[in-house]
């Protein structure tokens, strides 16, 4: 493969993994630590994540395609796609399965008539995200792993 395609696969892994981190271990919680409005904060966020989401799945792709295209299907055999596989899908879980979820409680207009109902669910949703991110976080850092030892 050329140069340039192995020079994108690295960039594609730091882009994904450093913005996972960046976003979630340290925006995020500067944001919520700052922003007095914590409706606010979490709309800030929350078009991060969204930022991140599209970068995962473009860097995601691109990361498979190579894979697929340097190795064939004996790609199948390693963990790196597998690494990459999971991440995606968790990506795809993520941004279009739980965050419709999550913004719908968050900007219900019942919200203050069954406020704990919400925030129950709410929580439990957004907890589920949270779960998703940290679980894509230390996929992240096993990729990168596997890719400085090879």
């Amino acid at each position: 493969m050329s140069r340039l395609a192995e020079s994108l696969f690295a960039l594609a892994i730091t882009l994904w993994v450093g913005a996972l981190w960046a976003i979630g271990y340290i925006s995020a919680p500067v944001l919520f630590a700052s922003v007095a409005d914590t409706g606010f904060a979490g709309s800030l966020a929350g078009k991060q994540f969204a930022i991140v989401a599209w970068l995962g799945i473009g860097c995601g792709l691109y990361l498979i395609a190579y894979l697929l295209f340097r190795e064939g299907l004996k790609a199948f055999k390693g963990a790196l796609l597998w690494l990459i596989l999971l991440m995606l899908l968790l990506t795809l879980a993520g941004h279009f399965g739980v965050t419709p979820v999550v913004e719908k409680l968050r900007l219900d207009p019942a919200r203050e008539v069954v406020e704990s109902v919400v925030r129950s669910r709410f929580a439990t949703w957004h907890g589920i995200a949270s779960l998703l991110w940290m679980i894509q976080s230390v996929l992240g850092v096993a990729l990168v792993t596997q890719v400085v030892r090879k």
